[in-house]
Order: C-alpha cells, then sequence, then structure tokens
C-alpha cells in the first residue's frame, strides 16, 4: 500500500514503434533491441516488464511525416533513425494487452488527418480488446511533411488546428456517449434480439468544419471514451487540455515554471467546471540507474556516446518547427515554428536566445531543466520525490534510454526503493484505465463536456 500522506507516483513508458525516439542513436548502444521494432517478440516483452513494474502505461507517440525540418531536408533523420522509420502503434496494442491483465496503453492519433467517424470505432474496438484498458493522445499534428503526404500545401497554422480539435471532440463525444443507449445489447437468444433499435440513434453533427451522419458502429464499450491525453505546451493547448484532457504531458520546464503551469491548467479546469483533481499532469524523465552511483555515471557515460548530434538536431528542428542547422542569433534567422512551441515559448519568456534549443541534443545537457537524473536506486527516488514536489506533478514518462535495459533497471532497483518510501502501488487498482487511475467508474466523470452527450 502507498503512504496516504504522500502522493502516489504514477509512471508510463513512453514509446514509438520507431528505432530511434527521444535520443536518437541509442539504437546502436550495446544491449539495445530498438532495432527489433518489427517485431512483435519485442513489443510483448516491453508489456510484460512493465507490467512487472506495475506501470500505469505503455505510451505510444507517434508522427505522420518525417522530420526535414533541419537543412530543410530528410536526410538527417532518414540517416540517423530520427523518429524514422515509423510504424504505426496502434497495431500493437491487441497483442500486448493479450499478454498483460492490468497494464493500460495509450496511442497518439492525429485528427487533423482522419474524419471522427472511422477513428471513434477504432478506439471503441482497442477498448472493448483491451477491456477498458486503453486511452486517446488527442494531437492536432506539427509537421508539414504529413500535410504534404495527406495532400496538402502545408498544415493549418497553429489554432487553426485547435480550432479543428474542439469541433472534433464534440464529434467522437457524440458517437461515444450518445450513439448507444446503456440497456440497447440485450443478447436475448430466444427470440434473436441482439439490440434493441429504439435504444440506438443516428448522430447528426453540421459544423463549419466537420459534417457526420450516422449510428456508431461499435456497441457500447467499458469506458466509452478512452481515457483522454493531450501534450499541448502553448496557450491554446493549454487551454485545450483544460476542457478536455485526463491526462496532461509536460516537457522541457523546470520545476517551478512546471508547477505554474499545472496551478494555470488547474485553475482553467475549474472555469469549465471541471474537478481539477480529475486532471494528472505527467512529466518526461530519463532515467540512468545502476546499484551505485559510479556504476550508473559509467553507464552514462556509454550512452553519451552513442546519442547522436545530427540525428538529435534532426529531431528537434522538427518538432519545434525551427532548422537548428542555422545561426539562430543572426538577425533575420527564421525562429518562429509551426510546430510543438513549449521548449521555444519557455526560452523567449526568460530572455534566452533560441540557440539554447541546441543544448538539448546533448544527453544530460538538460539535468534541473528538465527530469534527467543520473546515480543509485535512493539518488533517483530522492530526485523524483523532488520533482513531485517542485514541480506538483502526479508521475513520470520514462523515455527510452538503452531499451529496454533501460525499463528492467527502473522496475528492479527504482520500484523497491519507491516502494519502501510508501510513494508506488505494490498491486494494481482493479478496472479499467480510468478507474485505475482516477478510482470512481469506469465512465468519464461529471463536468466533463463528454458527459453532455449521454442519453
Amino acid at each position: 500500500m502507498t503512504n496516504p500522506l504522500k502522493k502516489e507516483i504514477s509512471v508510463n513508458a513512453f514509446y514509438a514503434n520507431t528505432p530511434g525516439q527521444n535520443w536518437i542513436g541509442l539504437w546502436s548502444a550495446p544491449g539495445a533491441r530498438a532495432f527489433e521494432y518489427t517485431s512483435l517478440d519485442y513489443w510483448t516483452d516491453v508489456a510484460k516488464i512493465c507490467e512487472r513494474g506495475l506501470f500505469d502505461s505503455i505510451f505510444f507517440a507517434d508522427t505522420n511525416g518525417v522530420h526535414d525540418v533541419f537543412e530543410g531536408s530528410p536526410r538527417a533523420a532518414i540517416e540517423r533513425a530520427a523518429m524514422f522509420p515509423m510504424n504505426d502503434p496502434l497495431l500493437l496494442i491487441p497483442t500486448m494487452a493479450y499478454v498483460t491483465r492490468n497494464l493500460s496503453f495509450g496511442v497518439t492519433a492525429n485528427l487533423s488527418y482522419e474524419h471522427p467517424y472511422p477513428l471513434a470505432r477504432r478506439f471503441s474496438t482497442l477498448d472493448h480488446l483491451t477491456n477498458g484498458r486503453v486511452s486517446w493522445n488527442v494531437v492536432t499534428g506539427f509537421q508539414d511533411s504529413a500535410a504534404r503526404a495527406m495532400g496538402l500545401e502545408r498544415q493549418r497554422d497553429h489554432d487553426d488546428r485547435y480550432d479543428l480539435a474542439e469541433e472534433y471532440m464534440e464529434a467522437v463525444y457524440k458517437l461515444w456517449e450518445g450513439s448507444w443507449d446503456d440497456d440497447a445489447v440485450v443478447r436475448d437468444t430466444v427470440n434473436r434480439v441482439y439490440a434493441r433499435p429504439d435504444k440506438v440513434r443516428e448522430v447528426v453533427h453540421n459544423g463549419p468544419r466537420l459534417k457526420m451522419r450516422g449510428i456508431h458502429l461499435s456497441e457500447p464499450s467499458p469506458q466509452r471514451t478512452p481515457v483522454l491525453f493531450q501534450a499541448g505546451g502553448s496557450a491554446r493547448g493549454r487551454a485545450f487540455a483544460a476542457k478536455h484532457a485526463e491526462c496532461l504531458f509536460l516537457n522541457g520546464l523546470p520545476g517551478k515554471h512546471t508547477a505554474e503551469r499545472v496551478r494555470e491548467v488547474r485553475d482553467s479546469a475549474r472555469a469549465f467546471g471541471r474537478d481539477p483533481g480529475q486532471i494528472k499532469f505527467i512529466m518526461m524523465a530519463t532515467i540512468v540507474v545502476a546499484p551505485t552511483e559510479a556504476e550508473a555515471r559509467d553507464k552514462y557515460e556509454i550512452l553519451r556516446a552513442h546519442v547522436d548530434g545530427e540525428g538529435m538536431l534532426a529531431l528537434r528542428s522538427g518538432l519545434s518547427g525551427i532548422d537548428l542547422s542555422k545561426d539562430l542569433t543572426k538577425a533575420g534567422a527564421a525562429t518562429r515554428g509551426n510546430g510543438i512551441n513549449t521548449l521555444a515559448e519557455y526560452l523567449r519568456s526568460q530572455g534566452q536566445s533560441l540557440e539554447r534549443l541546441k543544448d538539448y541534443a546533448n544527453f544530460g545537457q538538460q539535468a534541473g531543466r528538465e527530469c534527467f537524473v543520473v546515480g543509485s536506486p535512493v539518488q533517483v527516488a530522492d530526485q523524483l520525490e523532488q520533482w513531485m514536489a517542485e514541480a506538483e506533478i502526479d508521475g513520470f514518462n520514462i523515455q527510452r534510454s538503452g531499451e529496454p535495459r533501460h525499463l528492467i533497471d527502473f522496475v528492479d532497483l527504482v520500484v523497491p526503493e519507491l516502494q519502501n518510501r510508501g510513494v508506488y502501488k505494490t498491486e494494481y487498482r482493479p478496472g479499467t484505465f480510468r478507474e485505475k487511475l482516477f478510482g470512481g467508474g469506469a465512465r468519464i466523470g461529471a463536468g466533463h463536456p463528454a458527459a453532455t452527450y449521454r442519453v
């Protein structure tokens, strides 16, 4: 059991269906299995490790295009495996769910390039197959390369994407919450009636950006609306999260500034009529742990030697929309992108040069500015608890670093230390992902906009 006087730490494994993710080049480190990403055996092994460590979920990032902002070309991303190649993460979930019983799964899906009708069915299907252990990370996209691949000249402007997202959420809420009554499915074998037509209704949506008329094809799943994750770091993104998100990802900020963001979103959620306690805030974290500090430092040096600088610049350029091959201190340099703006926004607010973005290509240079911890189990646990308190967060997304060894080490070394401190669960709570996270029922809580579409 956890200590009731302390907040329980939520932990997720942060993955993408690709060999090179957050720390480009670590697929080549000794013992790393990241290049096995096309094998189901690899993914089922990862799932079993995470469940043994009582992780809340494996969370999958995803992109729809190649990172081609650096030097105006995809060369570096292709050559250095900077989130490339990238397979569909959603197809992994049923198999990983089959070999686990409690581990949940987060899936990133971009609403800019798919109509809400098929997306709603896909998540309902996943919710059924996982017995309610699925969540959707709502993203609006950030790559022009993805837009071009989908037949557009470029992606929508940042705020236009969130205007679309607001309408999109209304449409999927109508499908998940309003198309079927709770008692519509009767499965009457005597009269051969599976569902009552008077309990199933057509959903109509006629908005400025989306039009839809149809019955949701999936019968009600355990959660109906999946747990909703969101990672918007911009002002508009944070407002969207305050209205819709049940879990919000944070990254790239020191603890005190993270706490300011957390309080801002909680206040906004309250203004929307939501219970701010129904939102969890999750920080990205890189953990390098070994039985002793000296061994952890040795491991860190090995990993650092395999981080690819050019690949990291290609990744950071793609994420920010700013070409980091250029000198950003020169007059006329393009220092505003249409991508993920959290870190650039923070640096501008602090009066710092966007050249600092290039620091984030160096393994370990983020320590103090985001959660990057190297040390023994006691040292790691100390730092995680400090971040929990200072940043007012609920837990961490553990980033890949020489994986899946990094997961094994965290499970074998850090989890027991956290459990001894009473801040980490010793068993899973029963029920769906939402019940495991928040207690209560499987359905999304009253006060959330999705609940207004219930019949």
